[in-house]
């Protein structure tokens, strides 16, 4: 699993590190949502970690961009995101924003 280096955090995520560590291992997490960034159809999805114990994910793990404690703070990352792209490129191009240089970083 790949994590996007200026990962973006809720606020009710106290342990990010811990958390990290948890997705990494597949572990089973009740109160954590993952936005990930899906290549094949350059788009950006929000999902619980539950998902993660799909047998699919263990042979295609996500590029996390984000972790959120509700998909209500996800969706506020999201916007946040945005709006930081706007500001910064003046459009609302997400992906263009996020894995453009020097900002793409994977680890």
């Amino acid at each position: 699993m790949k994590f996007y280096k200026k990962l973006y955090i809720g606020d009710t995520i106290s342990n990010p590190d811990k958390i990290k560590r948890k997705l990494k291992k597949y572990a089973k997490l009740t109160n954590v949502y993952v936005i990930a960034y899906v290549e094949k159809d350059r788009r950006i999805e929000i999902f619980h970690s539950m998902m993660l114990q799909q047998p699919y994910y263990k042979d295609n793990p996500p590029y996390v961009i984000g972790i959120a404690g509700s998909k209500e703070e996800a969706n506020k990352l999201i916007c946040c995101i945005a709006e930081e792209a706007v500001r910064e490129t003046e459009t609302a191009d997400l992906i263009a924003y996020l894995f453009s240089e020097p900002r793409e970083a994977r680890n």
